[in-house]
């Protein structure tokens, strides 16, 4: 099944979807739930007053202040926090357990941090970009935005060596997003959705595009408002409920996590709480988005 929309502009709001009929039986090996972690790499893409921008980003972060057209320093501390240390608390955590990990990588980001881009190439993460700053696509126009999306290929071809097969837009997508991405050519999917459990396909003029949708909710985002044993006992009760028995759809859950956020160790003990119970459950695969995709398009492709 999937969905339709007109050359150049956003599909035609769905609320249908698979109609509670899921079109796999189950994930590899007959597990019910798919779990993808997804780190954001985004550290000095950010929005600053170094870089020109005029104000300094604070969101997601635990500098709350309105400084306006004065830099934060504080949020500034809390960003190179996320890459100094935050990154690498993580990072040793899912190589010393051998867990998959996305990174959904700002390119910039990549290229004022050669260690960061080391690690992710040695670890053989699946990299799904980011953008190549935090841009807000919805307020480019056509011109502008195709010429966003081919800085970040650029960039990611000199970082990684190769373009990243998955995108997912830092502000939301505009209308024209995936008509400039199959444009682009080298995106296997995006992830710019909340809409389902599912990837899905949509029809983008004569073209046929896979969306892996994304979660707002299982997102470490949660812990700027709620205690990180709180957090786990959310996000555990959700993959739970998806894979007993009863349930009898397959279903997929990306948890999202930031650097200057779980990076934290009062945060980071929370996901430890996560990975200490997913990896004992028997019948959830976890996964790279990309695997998932590729998954998706082998037993429901084109």
């Amino acid at each position: 099944m999937s969905s339709s929309t007109t050359e150049g502009s956003w599909p035609i709001r769905d609320f249908v979807g698979y109609g509670g009929k899921s079109p796999i039986d189950h994930w590899p090996n007959r597990a019910r739930v798919a779990i993808n972690f997804v780190l954001n790499v985004e550290e000095s893409s950010e929005p600053s007053v170094p870089d020109g921008d005029g104000y300094t980003e604070n969101r997601l972060t635990d500098s709350t202040v309105n400084l306006g057209n004065d830099r934060d320093l504080a949020a500034e501390g809390l960003f190179e926090y996320g890459s100094r240390a935050g990154f690498w608390r993580i990072h040793r955590e899912f190589q010393r357990r051998k867990i998959p990990l996305t990174i959904f990588a700002c390119a910039v980001a990549l290229e004022r941090n050669p260690l960061i881009t080391e690690a992710i190439i040695d670890a053989g993460y699946d990299v799904c970009s980011h953008g190549y700053r935090w841009v807000n696509h919805r307020a480019l126009d056509e011109a502008s935005e195709r010429e966003q999306i081919a800085l970040a290929v650029s960039s990611f071809q000199q970082t990684l060596g190769k373009q990243p097969e998955g995108w997912y837009c830092r502000y939301g997508p505009s209308p024209n997003t995936r008509k400039l991405l199959i444009e682009q050519k080298g995106f296997v999917y995006d992830s710019d959705a909340y809409n389902d459990d599912l990837p899905y396909w949509i029809e983008q003029g004569t073209t046929r595009h896979l969306v892996v949708p994304y979660s707002l909710v299982s997102n470490d985002a949660k812990m700027m408002t709620m205690p990180s044993r709180e957090w786990a006992e959310f996000i555990n009760d959700g993959i739970d409920a998806l894979a007993r028995d009863e349930e009898t759809q397959p279903a997929m859950v990306s948890i999202g996590l930031h650097c200057r956020i779980v990076g934290h160790p009062n945060r980071f003990a929370g996901l430890l709480r996560v990975l200490d119970h997913v990896v004992k459950l028997p019948n959830v695969w976890i996964a790279s988005r990309l695997d998932i995709a590729q998954y998706w398009s082998e037993v429901n492709g084109r």
